[in-house]
């Protein structure tokens, strides 16, 4: 049998987690995200927070890999001032895994932003954000929906080429497009939904979360491209 592509997925870095007689540190992620890469047909590795340096012997190790959604990106990042509704920074997590983006796409592997990850793969590119935008996340704790329209020609749009109801939450949004990169889905209102470098690196960005709907195209096409890679054993550590 074929061995499954193994998908890297970053994850949160939590200070005193309670769970049954427990009250510790955690670093942990919703269930969604794994069992999405699985249902797809990928093995899930998940990827908590470590030194910056060590990025690219992790990603070396893998054959595709997902930045998971999360708080917001720290504005220092993009060279703005936090705005009153940014929440407080993450600093650990976005050095991490911005050092993960810059890793995956020096080492051409397929890399999926969601959410958080959309933004941060904006940014590692030079891109800004908007620091807030009303409609996108109504109620606190609860995903909402709305339609997103692909841009016709673009790697998302081979993917799912009609409009689709998404479950989003989010306030922060792509603003300026980092280098190279070009919207492939708009919301009704006009935000960018989601982004992707041309060229032979799959990199997509999706605003939306997937892992909490039952379409599993995006997914698939990242397995698809991973498993495509031919690794079917862990490369050497460079």
């Amino acid at each position: 049998m074929p061995s499954r592509p193994l998908i890297g997925i970053s994850t949160y870095a939590e200070p005193g987690v309670r769970w049954g007689v427990w009250h510790l540190d955690a670093v942990l992620l919703p269930a969604g995200y794994p069992r999405l890469v699985q249902r797809a047909g990928g093995l899930a590795a998940l990827l908590p927070p470590d030194a910056p340096e060590q990025a690219a012997p992790a990603v070396a190790r893998l054959d595709g890999l997902v930045v998971a959604g999360g708080p917001d990106v720290e504005p220092v990042h993009y060279g703005a001032e936090p705005d009153p509704r940014t929440g407080p920074p993450a600093r650990a997590r976005d050095a991490w895994e911005l050092a993960l983006i810059e890793a995956a796409l020096a080492r051409g592997i397929p890399l999926l932003g969601i959410c958080r990850g959309m933004q941060l793969l904006n940014v590692a590119l030079g891109g800004t954000l908007v620091q807030h935008i009303d409609g996108h996340a109504e109620v606190p704790g609860t995903f909402g929906r709305h339609p997103v329209k692909p841009v016709p020609g673009t790697l998302y749009a081979g993917i799912a080429p009609e409009q689709t109801s998404v479950p989003t939450y989010h306030h922060q949004a792509v603003d300026r497009l980092g280098t190279g990169l070009i919207p492939s889905a708009h919301a009704e209102d006009g935000t960018v939904e989601a982004i992707e470098l041309p060229g032979p690196t799959w990199a997509l960005g999706v605003q939306w979360h997937p892992e909490m709907a039952d379409d599993l195209r995006v997914v698939q096409a990242l397995v698809v491209a991973a498993g495509g890679r031919g690794q079917s054993c862990l490369p050497p550590v460079p």
